[in-house]
């Protein structure tokens, strides 16, 4: 049986949309890879591939023979309880096992373990967990475990920063002395001696082939894989500046030298690499400020000890006590104790949420007041936070559709820069004006420069980093706010909406409704209570939220109920069962008219309640009308205000219940709704959305609705499946559960126009980053054919467009939603 695995890899050394599109091609080359997305902005690769074909030793070594590489961390483990050189060997076969592990060596004399893995796969926690499970005992050195992937990026910036250190060190003289040569601040015949010709050579060549190298391996590896990147413009542009100056050097030719040109060029995209590396550090930061949220400890109760273990080995069942002040470390369910949790840092919800006896409690929230005391029921990625994490790190990995035409792009974009640069010199060469009799560059140097500078300005980078960045910081906005996107489409369909469609039972109102009337025909034997009391015998096993109302005033009253028998539900209609040999309906009008069952004089009292916003169940006993109970659900107090600010953003806002038209019209008149979808059974939810969506909104362009659904998430599935975006609203505790692409954290409706907001934002930033990035190249491309720019402003130019797109996307983080 075709078994198919998920794998995330960080891969390093990717410059541009080429690097992009290269390894994700040669990751589809692999057997048995059924797809692969690389996101130049978080440098992760994600690929789903048959486990039976392929393994991940495959995958690194496809990624390094296309020349890039896999970060990895090292872990350094203290081994306790070794007897002799076997259990060495043998822990170390145990570890080699575990998928993530790269490599692997136990020392029986040192007591260590040295293991080499991959972050994304495998942590060492785990790591820690396996060689407890082969009867040892791991002691990590150096105290907390570290991000092993963050010490892997911020090793590559340490890298970039020591080479543009040692670029500027000989760049800035060599071209002081250039500059000031060329425009006549320092005289004399020396000045073009073939000696000083030969001390530029010394000064630029360091930058060339050691400054520079990454670029010359780069650009081999990009040919050798039968493509392009941006390695392979600066190497062709700076290649060309110092091969050029070499023989004029060296005395073969006559005229003027280009070192300093080939070496700035090389230095300012350095630079530009060493600050887009560093912006493109921050887009991350939501994620690391959701990991900075964890607890590094807990009070656990083994053998009846309270001790203080590291978070990662509390095991589920272990009770957890947590002081005042404290984090709770993992998901729990609470046994003893009561106290107030701050989960603002999850939900985004500002007031302290009441726990008891039997609540759930979630891992980094913060307990207020009192000590509580819990289970142990999810750790390790099993926890909520683990999962809000893995779920914002899958968004900002996907890709948008609207990066399409910027990939598009991008596959060709070096081939048809090449191909511009090889016209530009053979036209100023060929077709060049004559050049001034006392000119110092000839009709060769003229051309050579100008195509040079049409190479170094063209910049594939901006167009890749355009999206994906703003995704990043995007998506770990919405997170801080308790908006998740499950993934970048959705990110940016949201900005698109024009109509919101709300389920009114727990997304309007609170969910939780009561009893307020109970109604009664003449019958004087059959009193108000006793109405109740049969009504509630059969709604006794009902999990229907009205239901629940009827079962829960009658227990409240005391009245003894019976099982009943026979038990039938309808669903959108109602239920029936047989009860102290009695038939006994409850449902509405849809499922009396059905059984042709007269309400005679009720039928008023049933106008009257549905006019003050209230549901009239319906009771029959013995195929007879016999009483009315109705029941009304609390508006949440945001709702309205939740609605008001829909429409302030120019969005239509319609309701979809199963409730009557008049009870439906009546609590969409207290929040302002505009249409009304009344008498809506479960099923029929998901074609009243796809009605929607068909309307047309703009009669000039024909353009259709763009449908949000805003439900649970259990309930609603189809119609969130079927509405553009579903947004489910859910709590801490079940949101990775939550189907619909979008999750809203806490029970605020609120959060629906704070992700819209967010994505219009996020949508905004996207198109002037794309603007940016092609308008960039549109003009100055042609500038440099025309002979407008230096290579060297050229080379400024290029390094800078790709820091303005990061730093741009990076303004979203400032964003008030």
């Amino acid at each position: 049986m075709t078994e198919i695995k998920q794998l995330t890899l960080p891969i390093t050394g990717m410059t541009c949309a080429n690097c992009v599109a290269t390894v994700e091609r040669n990751l589809k080359k692999l057997d048995g890879v059924q797809s692969a997305v690389v996101n130049l902005s978080s440098e992760r690769a994600t690929l789903d591939f048959d486990a039976s074909k392929l393994g991940l030793t495959d995958v690194i070594a496809r990624i390094d023979r296309a020349g890039y590489g896999v970060a990895t961390g090292e872990a350094e483990l203290i081994i306790k309880r070794m007897s002799d050189d076997n259990d060495a060997r043998r822990l170390e076969q145990a570890l080699l096992k575990l998928e993530g592990v790269l490599k692997g060596h136990v020392s029986f004399t040192l007591e260590k373990a040295y293991i080499v893995y991959v972050p994304t796969i495998i942590t060492q926690a785990e790591l820690r967990r396996a060689v407890s499970a082969a009867g040892f005992e791991a002691i990590e050195l150096g105290g907390a475990a570290e991000d092993a992937e963050a010490v892997a990026r911020e090793n590559e910036i340490n890298e970039q920063r020591r080479l543009l250190i040692i670029g500027l060190i000989f760049t800035v003289p060599l071209f002081v002395f250039s500059m000031a040569r060329d425009f006549g601040l320092i005289k004399g015949l020396w000045l073009h001696d073939s000696l000083v010709h030969f001390g530029m050579f010394l000064l630029a060549a360091p930058v060339q082939f050691y400054v520079g190298w990454q670029y010359y391996v780069g650009a081999y590896k990009a040919l050798r894989n039968k493509s392009a990147n941006m390695d392979v413009l600066i190497v062709m542009g700076s290649s060309a500046a110092f091969f050029y100056s070499l023989p004029i050097t060296f005395g073969f030719l006559t005229g003027h030298v280009y070192f300093e040109t080939a070496a700035v060029i090389i230095t300012l995209i350095k630079l530009g690499k060493f600050l887009e590396a560093r912006a493109k550090g921050r887009t991350s930061d939501a994620i690391k400020k959701m990991m900075g949220l964890r607890a590094r400890i807990a009070h656990a109760i083994r053998d009846n000890v309270e001790i203080e273990i590291p978070v990662d080995d509390v095991r589920v069942g272990d009770v957890v006590i947590v002081k005042p002040g404290e984090k709770i470390p993992v998901d729990g369910v609470v046994i003893e104790g009561r106290s107030a949790i701050d989960e603002s840092m999850l939900t985004g919800e500002s007031l302290p949420v009441q726990k008891m006896p039997g609540d759930p409690v979630i891992g980094a929230t913060l307990n207020k007041m009192g000590m509580l005391k819990f289970e142990a029921t999810k750790v390790g990625k099993e926890t909520a936070l683990a999962q809000i994490i893995k779920l914002v790190e899958d968004a900002q990995g996907s890709k948008a559709p609207i990066q399409k035409m910027a990939d598009q792009v991008s596959a060709v974009f070096v081939p048809v820069v090449i191909a511009i640069a090889t016209l530009t010199f053979f036209g100023w060469y060929f077709f060049g004006p004559a050049l001034p009799i006392d000119s110092d560059v000839n009709n060769f140097t003229r051309a050579l420069i100008y195509m040079v500078a049409v190479l170094v300005i063209a910049c594939p980078c901006a167009m890749g980093l355009a999206t994906p960045t703003a995704i990043m910081v995007g998506t770990g906005k919405g997170a801080e706010a308790g908006i998740l996107f499950r993934n970048s489409e959705a990110l940016e369909r949201a900005g698109k909406v024009s109509v919101v469609v709300l389920d009114k039972t727990g997304t309007i109102t609170k969910g939780q409704p009561a009893v307020t009337d109970i109604v009664t025909t003449d019958d004087e034997r059959l009193t108000a209570d006793e109405l109740l009391r049969l009504a509630a015998s059969v709604e006794k096993g009902s999990e229907h939220p009205l239901g629940e109302a009827i079962w829960a005033e009658a227990t409240t009253r005391g009245l003894t109920l019976v099982d009943p028998a026979g038990f039938k539900a309808e669903a959108g209609h109602g239920v029936q069962a047989e009860v102290e040999g009695r038939s006994v309906m409850v449902g509405n009008k849809r499922m009396f008219e059905a059984r042709g069952i007269s309400l005679g004089n009720l039928e008023s009292e049933v106008s009257r309640l549905q006019s003050e916003a209230k549901t009239a169940m319906l009771v029959a006993i013995d195929n007879t009308a016999a009483g009315i109970i109705a029941v009304a659900d609390t508006i949440k107090d945001s709702s309205k205000d939740a609605i008001a600010d829909l429409h302030k953003m120019g969005l239509k806002v319609a309701m979809i219940t199963g409730d009557n038209q008049k009870t439906a019209e009546a609590i969409a008149k207290q929040v302002g709704i505009d249409v009304v979808l009344a008498e809506v059974l479960p099923e029929g939810k998901s074609a009243e959305v796809k009605k929607l969506q068909s309307s047309i909104v703009n009669q000039k362009s024909k353009i259709e609705n763009v449908v949000a659904m805003v439900g649970d998430g259990v309930n609603d599935a189809p119609a969130l499946a079927q509405a553009d975006v579903g947004l489910a609203i859910g709590t801490g505790t079940d949101v990775a559960m939550a189907a619909a692409p979008v999750t809203l954290m806490s029970g605020d409706l609120r959060g629906v126009a704070r992700a819209i907001k967010l994505s219009r934002k996020t949508l905004t930033t996207i198109k002037q980053n794309l603007f940016w990035a092609f308008i960039y190249n549109i003009i100055l491309i042609p500038a440099a054919m025309l002979g407008y720019l230096n290579p060297m402003l050229a080379a400024g130019a290029m390094a800078f467009s790709s820091v303005f797109v990061v730093t741009n996307s990076l303004r979203l983080r400032n964003l008030k939603i």
